[in-house]
């Protein structure tokens, strides 16, 4: 990469900071400190880096997309991550959100359903020297029970139903962060178990794209 690109690079992640986080309420210094640090272009699609730092979501393949700035941010501030916490990144695509969260987190275990991107998003985690992370090719609907609990579960994009399935994997007061879409309207809601249940906060108005494993159940009519 030349160097007045990774200027341009540069000044569009400040730009990205300052016009779409900031003024959205986000004034978290770890999410604000990791955005700022995290390449964005590097986990696009590279036909499409041009437009990394775009207020708009960024296509990855049908029916997947990389969450606009402006709601990863606040999502990421619905989460609550802390530096001791273990996070569950799922359907993070090319490894953006699991770099973002590895700079705020103790660690991060990631899910990718689509096995390519899970590949792709491992080779940029590892080029970007993020050693934190563990990106695997899975179901992210499972989860990872194995190296749970989790202090906290990042849903990159649109879920059916409340993710109670993963419930289980939450630690005590954990959070699930996710989009709930019922029908064309969505919302970002922060969930949070306590004893065995979820309670679900709303966080703000978001549409996204409902995500492999998260769609409703089937319905049998008699």
């Amino acid at each position: 990469m030349g160097e007045s690109m990774a200027h341009d690079f540069a000044a569009a992640r400040q730009a990205m900071v300052d016009r779409q986080v900031r003024p959205s309420d986000v004034t978290s210094f770890p999410i604000i400190e990791a955005m700022l640090a995290i390449p964005r272009e590097r986990f696009t699609p590279r036909r499409l880096q041009a437009v990394a730092y775009s207020d708009a979501p960024i296509p990855l393949a049908p029916g997947r997309e990389m969450l606009a700035p402006r709601d990863f941010a606040k999502m990421l501030d619905g989460a609550r991550i802390g530096p001791d916490d273990l996070v569950l990144d799922l359907c993070p695509g090319l490894g953006y959100s699991t770099a973002v969260i590895a700079r705020m987190a103790a660690a991060v275990i990631a899910i990718e359903p689509d096995g390519e991107m899970a590949a792709a998003a491992a080779e940029r985690l590892a080029a970007e020297q993020i050693d934190n992370a563990i990106l695997s090719a899975g179901d992210p609907a499972k989860g990872d029970p194995a190296h749970g609990p989790f202090d906290a579960i990042f849903i990159n994009g649109g879920v059916a139903r409340a993710p109670e399935t993963l419930t289980p994997m939450l630690r005590e007061g954990g959070r699930i962060v996710a989009v709930l879409m019922e029908g064309p309207v969505g919302r970002a809601s922060a969930f949070t178990r306590t004893g065995d249940r979820l309670q679900m906060r709303p966080l703000f108005d978001a549409s996204a794209s409902i995500l492999p494993g998260f769609e409703a159940e089937a319905t049998f009519v008699f």
